[in-house]
């Protein structure tokens, strides 16, 4: 079984619903460990060599945050900019994350119909996620489609908990190899492989 490694990042925990149900439904995984980086550190202060080991240790990477203005929460920009460092995540002589699968969890606020050409973001989610994926692909990392939840400002509390299911079932989908690379790479969501 494969073990994965979830970074989560937002700055406002008891504000998220999303968010929430996610975290709690990756900790009901067995071999999943959950790190909440703003918990961790609140001053910013990665422990790098720290981090570093962890990614060593584990098969499948994870960042789980909400969308902020189309990116990352600060502190897990700072986590990827001071721990996949040149000489150790990419290279020549850096191939410590080599053949590692990576993702993301994301909660958007508003629905999937609103990131089309000519709607509100004006382009498909996955466009606005390319400077991840090009960070994977130059730590020799394998980037999968991310696993997204549209619209959780107006999702009621059952869906929600479903949702938290879904999560828990890709999981476990992706700790048992499920998923291969001609299978997800049709794929726009990971969503879309459940």
């Amino acid at each position: 079984m494969k073990k994965i490694l979830i970074l989560f990042a937002h700055p406002v925990y008891e504000r998220s619903r999303a968010q929430k149900v996610l975290a709690t439904a990756a900790q009901q995984v067995q071999g999943v460990t959950f790190r909440d980086l703003y918990e961790r550190y609140p001053d910013f202060d990665v422990d790098v060599q720290k981090e570093q080991q962890l990614l060593q240790v584990h098969d499948i990477i994870i960042l789980q945050h909400p969308l902020y203005w189309y990116s990352m929460p600060a502190l897990l920009k700072q986590w990827i900019d001071l721990v996949l460092v040149h000489g150790w995540a990419y290279g020549h002589e850096g191939h410590a994350l080599d053949g590692k699968l990576f993702l993301q969890a994301l909660s958007a606020g508003t629905q999937q119909q609103s990131y089309a050409v000519g709607e509100a973001h004006n382009h498909p989610l996955r466009e606005f996620l390319y400077p991840i994926e090009q960070t994977a692909k130059i730590c020799r990392m394998q980037y999968l489609p991310p696993f997204v939840v549209h619209g959780v400002h107006h999702i009621a509390e059952p869906e929600l908990l479903a949702w938290g299911e879904k999560f828990k079932r890709a999981l476990l989908l992706l700790q048992q190899s499920k998923f291969t690379p001609a299978v997800w790479q049709q794929a726009q969501y990971l969503n879309d492989l459940l």
